[in-house]
């Protein structure tokens, strides 16, 4: 019996179990030990190997395969090296002789995937309850692992709905504000509802990343349908509406406090996606552009004071289209560029 490959071997099983658990069943967990640093470390790569987007939407699917194909891989090679340390521990149906690496691995892969027994069996009752654990965790584990992938990929499709529905309001917080200005009645009447409506689903949204962290790094090379464009927005709009227009316009504060808190909960969020705050502080918004639609607006440098107060907020929010590969202040498709230095998340 060989000590040493029983005890690798352990240790990685307990390693991709922890994992697997961590990562798929712990919802406020985030990413298991393994996968953070599988997804980090393929982010930084894909970054600095490229100047622009274009690699960036490859990351997201990248990064998920890649930790899908991990703890696969893991549970194969935990299996091996634990009927490696046996004294023998798989021996052939056909010659009755112990199986090499060749044959471990090939028993492994079979009985995890539970294609039936072949040329190899579990020489005595441990190696055979141990044939058992290895057809359990593969059916366990390689189920949560896809039921995983598919979840993810449903948050992906509600991710970019509600960048959607933030950039059809507006592609700038300015426009964002304008859009829900009622001219005739001379208020925002109209903003209510959707302004619920998308701060419930940044919500949910938020929820979603801090359970499943690789969302943060499913780019959209559209900043119509892309978050890090269109949380900025949202929070820079709310901005405008609570301290850039006349008091006596703004919307219910009830109403602009809970959309600041569902982006609160998203920014929560970024530490388990490693975002770190930008160096600098955005601009601030162009009180200009409302003032054109008869829009009653305070001083700029009343603005300029409110928005001095909450710098550390901008600096995550620019922190955010950053790690994007987006710019400030988020703009339109037909003004959007790629940036040609940016921060790593």
């Amino acid at each position: 019996m060989d000590s040493l490959y029983l005890a690798v071997g352990t240790v990685v099983l307990l390693a991709v179990v922890v994992d697997v658990i961590w990562t798929t069943l712990w919802v406020d967990g985030g990413s298991g030990p393994l996968s953070a640093r599988l997804t980090t470390w393929t982010w930084y790569g894909l970054r600095r190997a490229s100047d622009d987007r274009g690699l960036l939407g490859v990351a997201g699917p990248l990064v998920l395969s890649l930790t899908l194909a991990m703890w696969i891989g893991l549970l194969w090679l935990g299996w091996t090296l634990l009927f490696a340390g046996g004294s023998p521990a798989l021996l052939s149906t056909q010659t009755g002789e112990p199986a090499s690496w060749t044959g471990r691995i090939y028993y492994v892969a079979y009985t995890m995937f539970t294609n039936g027994n072949g040329d190899y069996t579990p020489a005595g009752g441990v190696w055979e309850i141990a044939s058992s654990f290895t057809t359990a965790t593969g059916m366990a584990f390689v189920t949560l692992g896809i039921s995983y992938v598919v979840t993810v990929l449903g948050a992906v499709s509600e991710k970019r709905s509600f960048a959607s529905d933030v950039t059809g309001l507006g592609d700038r917080p300015e426009s964002f504000v304008r859009t829900g200005w009622d001219e005739t009645e001379g208020e925002f009447g109209e903003l209510g509802l959707p302004l619920e409506s998308l701060a419930n689903d940044l919500s949910l949204l938020a929820d979603k990343h801090k359970a499943y962290p690789v969302l943060h790094y499913y780019h959209s090379d559209q900043p119509s349908r892309a978050s890090a464009v269109a949380v900025p927005i949202l929070d820079e709009a709310l901005t405008v509406l609570e301290s850039g227009v006349e008091p006596a316009d703004r919307p219910d504060p009830v109403l602009l406090a809970s959309a600041r808190s569902s982006v609160d909960t998203y920014l929560d969020t970024l530490e388990t996606a490693f975002i770190d705050p930008a160096d600098e502080v955005p601009p601030a918004p162009d009180l200009n552009r409302l003032r054109e639609d008869s829009i009653g607006t305070v001083e700029d440098r009343t603005l300029e004071r409110a928005v001095s107060e909450i710098e550390d907020r901008r600096r995550r929010l620019l922190g955010i289209a950053r790690a994007d590969a987006w710019e400030w202040p988020p703009v339109g498709e037909d003004e959007s560029r790629a940036t040609t230095h940016q921060p790593d998340p």
